[in-house]
């Protein structure tokens, strides 16, 4: 906007009745909406970006990249598997770590990040019980190539990591690409020895997942986490990565 001023500081009556009604306009045309479409009241309420990165870190912002993500764009369970609506949360607590953080790495080309938690349960119990899990989804927006860069980067990342140390018990990590699901796409599986409630080893095995999907310029990660450390549930971690494909697919269009 030009900082250049006329030098008279008077101006008639009838120019100033017309421009504070335009003034008025512009200010509630800038309050009333966002970047999505919604209302601000919506979106305060949505998860958009996480804590502004450095300014060594701020991504190039091209015109087609989301700087918003809303909450549509997140994969809602069935309610026979819901035990509790799905929450806001750090992407920083949301996003798995191995060895170390493998999942984190987004770069200069993110160009914004939200996540959200959803904890479920079998289908069929009543909500009294006990949950059975709870399942972390971040959602993160890239800018170019960023997205194919992410998950080259999350593969290398986890293949260097064949097991780590968690809380003195040795946990194993196997990973595989998933076919027809988004672009690409990627799972995870965590294994260690199953103990009882008093830390002793049961003769079993547990077993947690990690999902990644590519979705054109949008990546998403899911981890999910058996209730106080018992094994996750694989078959809703693969309706849940897949029913969010569709819902990225809806939000890009």
């Amino acid at each position: 906007m030009s900082r250049y001023a006329p030098p008279s500081t008077t101006r008639a009556p009838w120019a100033l009745g017309l421009i504070l009604p335009l003034l008025g306009t512009v200010a509630l045309s800038t309050a009333c909406t966002t970047g999505d479409g919604t209302s601000d009241a919506a979106s305060s309420a949505a998860p958009t970006t996480a804590a502004a990165p450095s300014p060594a870190d701020q991504p190039s912002g091209s015109a087609g990249a989301p700087t918003t993500i809303p909450t549509s764009a997140f994969v809602e369970l069935p309610s026979e598997l819901r035990k509790s609506p799905r929450r806001s949360t750090p992407v920083a607590e949301a996003l798995p770590k191995l060895c170390a953080n493998e999942f984190g790495t987004g770069g200069r080309q993110v160009t914004a990040s939200a996540a959200m938690t959803v904890t479920y349960k079998k289908a069929g119990e009543p909500d009294s019980n006990t949950p059975q899990g709870m399942i972390h989804q971040t959602i993160f927006t890239f800018d170019g190539d960023g997205a194919t860069d992410y998950l080259r980067r999350v593969g290398d990342a986890v293949r260097a990591c064949p097991s780590f140390d968690q809380q003195g018990s040795k946990v194993t990590v196997e990973s595989k690409a998933v076919t027809g699901v988004g672009d690409d796409a990627l799972l995870v599986t965590r294994t260690w020895s199953a103990t009882s409630m008093n830390g002793e080893r049961t003769g079993g095995a547990g077993s947690s997942q990690i999902a990644v999907a590519r979705v054109d310029g949008v990546v998403t990660v899911f981890d999910d986490q058996g209730w106080e450390g018992s094994s996750g549930n694989p078959t809703i971690l693969d309706r849940t990565m897949r029913d969010a494909v569709h819902a990225i697919d809806a939000w890009q269009r």
